[in-house]
């Protein structure tokens, strides 16, 4: 019969695979969501679809996640986790298929609002609330932040690869006797392949990512207050992001700079490569000055150099400025996941997450119409320069309302 001592190695190392397999996913999604952000507007805009419709469906796809967001963090604990994810995983298969196959304005805004495909280069999904509840069980405490911020480098490195892969298509074009047309919906078919590689990588996982018999998975309870507090201020956050979302971002460079898909996959690379790397320095970061602190001081720079890309006079300042952007903007992410993760019990992880990333859904999804509008008038940066102030003002509140709330691990260091 196995000791104590054995099972407890079993389960460490079971919790370990299933980490591994969860960032193996983010991996997955996260490269062709770079892939399909580069390449949608250039698609659409192929179509003949105005700057203003590349919003409406950009728009849509963004509500539509917040909705399945919801759903999963609010009313997932009633099903297994596994199942979830896997039902995830048949609609990015629905997804991609319906994209790949036709071109009518309506079908595209419908499935974008119900399906999974996500504009932005971070993960805005249904299997973001149910993959966050999860990590922080494969691991210790101590290295909470630390697997975020592993999550966040794989998610944002494969995103930039996807971008860089988003130049093929014009690579077939001139090299293959393929129409242009065809060869961006055959991204669409990769993001569709994505979701049977997903699908299977997720009926591997085992059935300790499910909660205790003990310790459901449970609507929010005690922590409700901080949860919504929380909430509130990264909607702000969001509702600037929502102004810059990467397929926004991409059309901006190709109105601004007249650049190909090519060429703006190629910058959206190298910011993406980044803000992966610079997630690890986020961690470090945060164990010198704290979750909240980290959050703060190196975001709100980064929103100073998005002001500053949209007033430079030329491409090459405007890179320069986007690309130092990337090495801060994404350092809040780890630190923000694992605070959240922190203030919370382990049954309300899954609606704790949910709860503050819906709203951020919700914040980001109308502020792409207004992009898209202004893109229509001008090529001036001014969705850029909005984005920057009130993300600016978002990490003033947030320092101001949450600097003195720490998780227990900053308190016992204290």
């Amino acid at each position: 019969m196995c000791c104590g001592r054995c099972r407890l190695i079993s389960h460490e190392r079971t919790t370990t695979s299933d980490g591994v397999r969860l960032l193996a996913t983010r991996g997955v999604r996260g490269f062709v969501d770079g892939t399909v952000s580069v390449v949608l507007a250039a698609y659409l805009k192929l179509l003949g679809y105005s700057n203003f419709r590349i919003g409406v469906v950009v728009a849509a796809m963004l509500l539509g996640s917040a909705a399945l967001t919801l759903l999963a963090g609010l009313y997932g604990h009633r099903f297994s986790r596994r199942a979830i994810l896997l039902s995830g995983s048949a609609l990015m298969f629905v997804t991609g298929i319906t994209y790949a196959t036709t071109t009518m304005f309506v079908a595209l805004m419908v499935v974008g609002t119900i399906g999974t495909m996500n504009p932005s280069s971070g993960d805005v999904s249904v299997f973001l609330p149910i993959e966050q509840s999860v990590l922080p069980s494969t691991v210790a405490d101590k290295r909470r932040t630390a697997m975020f911020a592993r999550y966040a480098f794989i998610g944002s490195f494969c995103g930039a690869v996807g971008s860089l892969v988003a130049g093929l298509p014009d690579w077939l074009v001139r090299h293959a006797s393929i129409d242009r047309a065809t060869a961006l919906r055959g991204v669409f078919v990769a993001y569709a392949a994505a979701g049977v590689i997903t699908f299977v990588i997720y009926r591997s996982l085992s059935w300790a990512i499910e909660p205790a018999d003990s310790t459901p998975a449970a609507p929010l309870g005690e922590s409700r207050s901080i949860v919504y507090r929380l909430a509130a201020v990264f909607s702000l956050d969001a509702l600037g992001g929502g102004f810059v979302v990467q397929s926004l971002l991409a059309l901006w460079l190709y109105e601004r700079f007249n650049l190909s898909v090519t060429v703006a996959g190629a910058l959206l690379f190298w910011t993406g490569v980044c803000s992966a790397f610079s997630a690890f320095v986020s961690a470090r970061i945060a164990k010198r000055i704290g979750l909240i602190r980290t959050m703060v001081f190196t975001h709100l720079p980064a929103q100073l150099l998005l002001i500053s890309a949209a007033l430079v006079p030329n491409l090459s300042l405007a890179v320069v400025c986007l690309i130092a952007r990337s090495l801060l903007s994404a350092m809040d992410v780890p630190a923000r996941n694992s605070y959240v993760m922190a203030v919370v019990s382990p049954p309300e992880r899954a609606a704790a997450a949910s709860v503050t990333n819906v709203p951020r859904s919700l914040a980001s999804a109308l502020p792409p119409l207004a992009a898209g509008w202004m893109l229509d008038h001008s090529t001036f940066g001014w969705p850029l320069i909005i984005a920057g102030t009130l993300k600016a003002i978002y990490d003033l509140l947030l320092l101001s309302m949450f600097r003195n709330i720490r998780p227990p691990e900053e308190q016992i260091v204290a």
